[in-house]
């Protein structure tokens, strides 16, 4: 009995607690945020969709292929950046700051707004990345079922299991290498930005 009293009071302070962290949390909704990041997929969905649409039905099949392991290689990147930036220890970044390392600042400003980086590489660049590829494969299926007279009903299923097997495969490979190795990920991600951003 004093054993099941026990887990009830331990089960009645985690409700508690997370009725607290909800309040606090619900202040800083970042309604502006939500907007901007809706419009911003919008059109970069957009244009992924409309550059796949008008690319891959006029370029040979190999070329097609490619496209759309390319898009589900950038989603798994970017899903790769988004969980490193939200696992990634801040200590090390101020410290290479304080000595002027390139990357450190921006490292250290995606860090401070990592729910809303981490949203942004995972939930835009990343589900647009698998919708995209998703899209394409189905113009690649079309393309092979006429190139090798093949059932286009079962080709279309079996190119869009292999994209859907591909993408998770590959997130899921790269997740606990993202949260193992998420400092030197966010650091070598920086740099890339900084090449055409300039850290203040």
């Amino acid at each position: 009995m004093k054993k099941n009293k026990k887990v009830e009071n331990e089960i009645t302070n985690l409700k508690k607690q997370t009725l607290r962290k909800e309040k606090k949390n619900k202040n800083f909704t970042n309604y502006n945020w939500v907007l901007k990041i809706t419009i911003i997929a919008f059109f970069i969905s957009f244009g992924f969709s409309f550059a796949s649409e008008l690319i891959i039905p006029n370029v040979n099949l190999i070329i097609g292929i490619f496209l759309v392991i390319l898009f589900i290689v950038i989603g798994i990147i970017f899903d790769m950046v988004g969980m490193s930036v939200a696992s990634a220890d801040p200590v090390p970044f101020h410290s290479m700051s304080s000595r002027k390392v390139k990357g450190a600042k921006l490292a250290i400003k995606f860090k401070k707004n990592s729910d809303k980086v981490s949203s942004f590489c995972n939930d835009v660049i990343g589900d647009i990345c698998g919708i995209v590829s998703g899209s394409a494969g189905a113009i690649v299926s079309v393309s092979l079922a006429n190139n090798f007279n093949l059932n286009s009903f079962f080709t279309t299923l079996v190119v869009m299991a292999i994209i859907s097997a591909l993408t998770i495969g590959g997130k899921a490979l790269f997740k606990s290498y993202a949260i193992n190795k998420s400092n030197i990920i966010l650091y070598r991600f920086c740099r890339i930005i900084c090449l055409f951003y300039k850290e203040h």
